[in-house]
């Protein structure tokens, strides 16, 4: 397997080193989707403040995949490559770009952070090639940016939004407050968030935005504090949760409001630690310790990467590995075939069971309302959460006949 580790510098090397030979390759790939290779990208976070999350566990996840097939499909060899997109679209681009038009990528996964998300669909709506979300979260990518060739497979910012609003007003959580990330899914999931409150029958009382890697809260969670809300909703990602949820019990706000991240998972509140995180509530696709196939997966998982794996990291897999089977079913790699296969079929994996791929990209599953346990309820450095209950992933979807995606329309509903 190749390796690629794609700065600025390093990616223009890269472009220059490889152009000839993997140009050959390119272009003979795109005439056969028979090929000898089939290679799948990991775009991610490897280093930054959502690694943990995301990153080298997604590349980790992602060859699992490739390897539980043998490193084969149809007599193609399967390589999983991987690069850091740095946290910013531009450089994303440039790298999706360089694959899809000079590696032979035929899909690339993950895609941490919605603004890169969003930027790359852009590049593989034009080179028609299928994209897999894990932690690109914007209902967007569902939304008017629907594309015949995007799948979001892991959570989307609308089901997030309708799970915590559900939950937390049936517990008495009425009056909310939010701080949101400036970034697109960050004011996504506010916005699905707020709807959904209304229509639960609460009332937004304030919001506030933040600049993402913020490092000082205490101006917001004051003007939260002083805003009579009795939720305060976190629309952020993993560096800036664990740093707000950590200042707000500095400030003692998780004693009088109920904090909720609204996109929290396992590794953000194993940063944040049970003593602080303890009692709040989350809504998650996945959790590693609920069923003996969760757990199973979970620990060879954690036999190479020494952590549990986030919902981000499972859902790459299942992405990953149900692509692959859809090209097996299929006899081709051609991206229309396998897009047919991967709707046609109800999914039966330890993420999801059932799950099945709509014509908007929405993977539709069950998702699940988690409580943090208290340090003396837990038994080990991962046993984090209790499973309140199921939440039926058709009950948390956006309604077909309410989607703005223009694919929809094409569809008798």
């Amino acid at each position: 397997m190749r390796i690629l580790r794609l700065g600025m510098i390093g990616f223009a090397t890269a472009v220059f080193g490889f152009v000839s030979i993997a140009k050959a390759q390119a272009a003979s790939d795109a005439k056969d989707h028979n090929h000898k290779v089939i290679r799948i990208g990991v775009l991610t976070d490897m280093s930054g403040p959502q690694s943990a999350a995301s990153g080298p566990g997604a590349v980790v996840a992602a060859r699992m995949a490739a390897e539980d097939f043998g490193n084969t499909v149809n007599g193609a060899k399967i390589e999983i490559l991987f690069a850091d997109h740095q946290g910013k679209p531009d450089i994303g681009a440039a790298i999706a770009r360089h694959w899809f038009d000079i590696e032979g990528v035929d899909a690339i996964a993950d895609l941490q952070g919605s603004p890169i998300g969003l930027a790359v669909q852009s590049i593989a709506r034009e080179r028609h090639k299928i994209l897999l979300l894990s932690s690109s979260t914007s209902s967007e990518f569902t939304g008017k940016s629907c594309s015949p060739t995007t799948v979001q497979w892991t959570v989307d910012t609308y089901s997030l939004a309708v799970s915590a609003a559900r939950a937390m007003t049936e517990i008495g959580g009425k009056r909310w407050f939010f701080l949101t990330v400036d970034q697109a899914y960050g004011h996504a999931l506010t916005r699905d968030t707020m709807e959904q409150v209304k229509r639960a029958g609460g009332t937004i009382v304030g919001d506030a935005t933040f600049p993402a890697g913020n490092m000082d809260f205490a101006p917001l969670l004051l003007q939260a504090q002083t805003s009579g809300a009795d939720v305060l909703a976190l629309a952020s990602a993993s560096g800036d949760t664990i740093t707000a949820m950590k200042q707000a019990a500095e400030f003692g706000l998780n004693k009088t409001m109920k904090i909720i991240p609204l996109q929290s998972v396992l590794t953000d509140i194993h940063a944040i630690g049970l003593p602080i995180a303890q009692g709040t509530y989350e809504t998650a696709p996945f959790y590693w310790n609920r069923t003996d196939a969760t757990r199973a997966w979970s620990k060879k998982f954690f036999a190479r990467t020494n952590a549990m794996p986030s919902g981000f990291q499972a859902g790459v897999y299942s992405a990953v590995h149900n692509y692959l089977a859809a090209i097996q079913r299929a006899g081709t790699d051609d991206p229309d075939a396998v897009m047919r296969q991967l709707r046609a079929t109800t999914i039966h994996d330890f993420f999801a069971d059932p799950g099945k791929v709509r014509i908007d990209g929405k993977m539709v599953h069950d998702m699940y309302l988690l409580q943090v346990k208290k340090p003396s309820e837990s038994t080990g450095e991962w046993d984090l959460y209790d499973v309140v209950k199921t939440l039926p992933g058709e009950a948390l979807a956006r309604p077909l006949s309410e989607s703005p995606c223009p694919l929809v329309s094409t569809v008798k509903q």
